[in-house]
């Protein structure tokens, strides 16, 4: 009787620390796209590179029409005027280029922040779920070639970001 209880213990006690041994994973990219701060952030950047696009298309469609005028007016101003007013239209259009460069960029900065802050926020609750599940290391689910479904642990720290965290802060 005591061998089988020997046993039983031992068999409790291996099946923790195969538990603890075994690693778990996170599907970031999954966390980044649905957790409602993840969410909110992706609909203003989405909108700001809209409305910064829009604002754009009605500025490069001004200079097509300012472009189309000139040519009209070819013949009727001499070389000298024509020649400023295509220079004019090619620093407009410079400018317009650099102004669509600046949006992307910017647009792009905000995204790594975003991500930066998202990251920095998860860090501690993954800590937290690791001490308290006992789990001693955590993969990116893109770092996985195979992995089985009851190591993933998305939906758990998805629960417990979406209540610490409501929003990303970006401006």
């Amino acid at each position: 009787m005591k061998n089988f209880i020997f046993i039983i213990f031992l068999f409790i006690l291996s099946t923790k620390v195969i538990n603890a041994e075994t690693p778990h994973f996170i599907d970031f990219k999954y966390i980044l796209n649905e957790s409602n701060a993840g969410k909110k952030a992706q609909n203003y950047l989405k909108s700001k590179l809209e409305n910064g696009l829009k604002n754009l298309k009605a500025k490069e469609k001004k200079i097509q029409e300012e472009e189309k005028k000139i040519i009209q007016q070819k013949k009727l101003i001499s070389a000298e005027d024509y020649k400023k007013k295509v220079s004019a239209l090619r620093s407009k259009v410079s400018s317009l280029q650099k102004e669509r460069n600046n949006l992307l960029e910017q647009v792009s900065k905000e995204r790594t922040k975003a991500r930066n802050e998202l990251l920095k926020n998860l860090n501690p609750i993954l800590k937290d779920y690791m001490k308290e599940k006992k789990i001693r290391l955590i993969l990116d689910k893109k770092s996985l070639l195979l992995a089985d479904e009851n190591l993933n642990i998305t939906n758990d720290i998805m629960k417990v970001l979406n209540q610490k965290l409501k929003s990303i802060k970006l401006n």
